[in-house]
């Protein structure tokens, strides 16, 4: 099913999804983790899938998620790729039955040499794989504006460029402070964007994982987390126990105040994600 009609449907329950990456060992043991999280119905697995879908480990892993019965979503970077070699990927996961992309920019490497210049941005992705295939869109949105943009509106008229080109859903940046994400949805209507804005959870886990996020991009992180990472920063049972609660606290809010999906970013790792969806399941909204 196309993100389109994923998220366009009257559904009893939000839709769920995870994220997961190819490991640098092999596919087994993350193949045990998205086992145990497909007890929770996803829609799709987000698999990050490299630049312009380059690596046959990434395909491979894509096709060992697909014959355990889930869709699969690979994204699609373009900042060092060519047209071609972004035609042959597409033509080989739709020959795969894959429906849905993930496309952005990437990161821009720190040298030049053999980069390739055909692509500068997501909308021009967005706008060479609408013109070429069926695939439904998915693209990136960050509530507190990407890390390279000089400030929120900036980025949001660089998100309108994709959505112009024929993006389908807005998939966010991960948030510690819900007031970011509604902010942002309601910046965006008026906008006149009006694409679903899929919030991106990352369960806390750990300080350096924290660290490293907040130095990669700009993400708030409230008083009580930072209080709780330094309280439990030895701890890492009681720091992750946290993050699960912090997390489904989050989810519950996010989905009571209309949000229509969560999107998981799992590292990998399926505990954290299966106990806050074990716990909102024992609440109002059922997963």
């Amino acid at each position: 099913m196309k993100l389109r009609e994923i998220y366009s449907d009257k559904k009893s329950r939000p839709v769920i999804s995870f994220e997961v990456f190819p490991p640098n060992s092999d596919n087994g043991n993350l193949l045990d983790e998205i086992k145990v999280l497909k007890k929770y119905n996803p829609e799709f697995v987000s698999l990050t899938y490299g630049a312009g879908g380059k690596g046959g480990k990434s395909f491979e892993l894509l096709q060992q998620i697909k014959a355990l019965g889930l869709n699969v979503m690979p994204h699609f970077t373009c900042i060092t790729s060519s047209k071609e070699s972004i035609k042959s990927a597409l033509i080989k996961i739709e020959q795969a039955g894959v429906e849905n992309v993930l496309a952005l920019r990437g990161d821009i490497p720190d040298f030049e040499i053999n980069r390739n210049f055909d692509f500068s941005y997501a909308n021009e992705l967005v706008k060479f794989i609408k013109e070429r295939t069926n695939l439904s869109i998915g693209v990136a949105g960050y509530p507190e504006g990407h890390i390279e943009s000089p400030d929120l509106y900036t980025d949001i008229k660089n998100l309108k460029k994709k959505v112009d080109a024929g993006a389908d859903v807005i998939f966010t940046q991960l948030f510690f402070d819900n007031k970011k994400y509604f902010d942002y949805v309601n910046i965006l209507r008026d906008e006149g964007i009006n694409l679903p804005v899929i919030p991106g959870i990352m369960p806390i886990i750990s300080e350096k994982q924290i660290t490293k996020m907040t130095s990669m991009a700009k993400i708030t992180v409230p008083d009580i987390v930072k209080e709780k990472i330094e309280q439990y920063k030895n701890n890492s049972k009681s720091l992750q126990a946290f993050g699960i609660d912090y997390a489904t606290q989050q989810c519950l809010e996010l989905l009571e105040k209309g949000a229509c999906g969560l999107h998981f970013f799992t590292l990998n790792k399926s505990h954290s994600t299966s106990k806050i969806l074990d716990n909102i399941k024992g609440e109002e909204w059922k997963i």
